[in-house]
């Protein structure tokens, strides 16, 4: 059993778990500097936005227009209600395989009744206060799914990206796809495959030398002016789709039908499971950037609304999204506010310039939807897992290749179980048996080399060091527990340790909630300390990113304090030198 060091704190109520962040907000007091600054966030996010929910719905196989009302309904409802003060709503890529697969199978009435459900199911779940279980997938599997889908992704823009003809229907299946489209190659066109380099390399140049410019929207601009004024044979929103409606719908039900429903069943348990963990790790990214914490189950009964809300309007699955949500903290937003006004604003497009989207070649939707999948693929984070151990290759692995091969829901399944089974294996491999003489209480368990001495309370006087023990072992299931309490004790303090003696264990994911205390810890200006670490949990962390100088490792508490204390006399000594403050 995992244990750290914690006042107790009272049961929270069931009206603290479901108070929407934006009543919260209010209650503290929202006057004209605080509404600025979110009316600027959400004009920010807006114009991201706008772009980016047109190419997800065209991706997943419908209009246009589908994207920009779940962004408009979907996204007001989520900040709204939500349990993130800086969550932002809306039509997700992870969503594009889901939903392209659904209207395949049952049409656009069968993926209206699958959102609907799916928004009742997360309404459940988050009023039987399951949400805190989302916490269970491990990291592995969340970063083999996301690949997954962005490899999915990828290959679903191909077709519109070089403007080919296909002589049926494009197949779902990855392999089928591949098959065909490479049959097809022959039809590309050039002037589509010009404008689709147009709008890469306008978004590549814009992150590199302007990345506060709103990239995706000048490129689809950009490409959109060029492909009118040559006049380029390229297909475009307007061509296909007929341009895009200046009002919202009216509400409406979904058809209603028992077999129908039982059909779309799995696709519905697909969207909330999906959407569920989309909004959940969003919610943790936000939470991350700003210091913040979301109320779990507040924000999966504001995903259910907002994905009723959708279905009525026509719109598609919805969830938080982790760009635009990372766009709207950058941004300087200051409350929900923010995320309701970026709302407001993509409708205020629709019923102004709606008829200017129509101009906007497929091809560079296509485009922005590749860079989106490159950079969901965090490349980075899948190879720091293949070279951490071999079980988390396997689960990674597993779980990418039955997403992109056979069906999302089956690889996190499957990944998730993996986990399990090796997570039991290894707990059973760190029992150990000593055969010493029972400790009494004047006794201080030692090893005979000093080497991993528990953490001793009696050490913890300097108000300038925390210390903090963590006892048992240190896996996904108990990360979120742990991040919990260590993200809220960088502040104050001038060097911080993390005694991991008692740890026997430790996994990718607790790995990675270290490396984010390590870079809060960098960013404050603390000095971290880890101590009593065996050279396998040393050798994962070091995987990891946590290494010299933002980190050092001791054998002891007694020698990280020590040497916290001489690093914070020698800058104390270094800031009162004379020479120091010499320019």
């Amino acid at each position: 059993m995992l244990t750290i060091s914690r006042l107790a704190a009272p049961e929270p109520t069931f009206r603290e778990l479901f108070t929407p962040k934006l009543v919260t907000v209010l209650r503290e007091g929202y006057g004209w500097p605080k509404l600025r600054a979110g009316a600027l966030a959400g004009l920010t996010v807006a114009i991201v936005a706008l772009p980016l929910s047109m190419a997800i719905a065209v991706a997943s196989g419908t209009t246009p227009d589908r994207g920009l009302i779940t962004a408009v309904v979907a996204g007001f409802v989520i900040s709204a209600l939500g349990g993130s003060q800086f969550q932002i709503g809306g039509p997700a890529g992870a969503f594009i395989v889901l939903v392209a697969a659904t209207i395949e199978r049952h049409g656009i009435d069968g993926m209206l009744l699958a959102t609907g459900m799916a928004g009742v199911f997360l309404l459940v779940i988050g009023f039987l206060r399951l949400g805190t279980y989302i916490k269970y997938i491990p990291y592995s599997v969340t970063v083999g799914f996301t690949a997954g889908i962005a490899v999915i992704i990828l290959a679903s823009q191909l077709k519109d990206l070089f403007g080919l003809r296909l002589a049926g229907p494009e197949p779902g299946p990855i392999v089928p796809k591949l098959l065909a489209l490479g049959a097809a190659l022959p039809t590309a066109n050039p002037a589509a495959v010009g404008v689709a380099l147009l709008t890469l390399g306008v978004i590549a140049g814009l992150k590199r030398l302007r990345p506060t410019w709103p990239a995706m929207l000048v490129a689809a601009a950009v490409a959109a002016v060029a492909t009118w004024l040559l006049d380029l044979p390229v297909e475009t929103i307007a061509s296909r789709f007929g341009g895009i409606p200046r009002t919202l719908p009216a509400p409406a039900l979904p058809p209603l039908d028992l077999d129908k429903a039982l059909a779309v069943l799995p696709d519905a348990v697909s969207f909330a499971l999906l959407g569920a963990i989309e909004s959940l790790l969003s919610a943790v990214v936000a939470d991350g950037m700003t210091g913040r914490r979301h109320r779990s189950n507040c924000e999966l009964v504001a995903q259910g609304v907002a994905n009723i809300a959708s279905s009525l309007f026509g719109g598609l699955p919805a969830t938080g999204t982790i760009a635009r949500t990372a766009t709207n903290v950058r941004a300087g937003a200051r409350g929900p506010v923010a995320g309701m006004l970026h709302a407001l604003s993509i409708l205020l497009f629709m019923l102004l310039a709606a008829p200017l989207a129509g101009y906007i070649p497929l091809p560079a939707l296509a485009a922005i939807l590749v860079f989106v999948a490159w950079n969901m693929a965090e490349r980075h984070a899948f190879a720091t897992l293949l070279r951490s151990s071999k079980g988390a290759a396997l689960v990674l692995l597993a779980t990418f290749l039955l997403t992109v091969f056979r069906d999302l829901t089956e690889g996190i399944v499957v990944g998730f179980a993996i986990s399990a089974v090796l997570f039991i294996d290894r707990m059973a491999g760190a029992i150990t048996i000593e055969g010493h003489a029972p400790l009494v209480p004047e006794d201080r368990a030692d090893d005979a080399d000093g080497d991993r001495r528990p953490y001793d309370p009696a050490l913890a006087t300097d108000p300038d060091i925390v210390i903090y023990r963590i006892a048992g072992a240190f896996f996904f299931g108990a990360a979120s527990t742990v991040s919990a309490v260590l993200d809220r004790i960088t502040g104050g303090y001038k060097a911080f340790i993390l005694d991991l003696s008692a740890v026997p264990f430790l996994d990718a994911t607790a790995a990675n909630t270290i490396a984010g205390l390590g870079q809060r810890a960098a960013r404050h200006g603390v000095l971290l300390l880890i101590t009593g670490v065996t050279p396998r949990i040393r050798y994962t962390l070091l995987t990891h990113g946590l290494r010299a100088p933002h980190v050092r490792y001791k054998r002891t508490v007694e020698e990280a304090v020590r040497a916290a204390r001489a690093a914070m006399a020698g800058a104390a000594g270094s800031a009162q030198s004379p020479t120091a403050s010499t320019p």
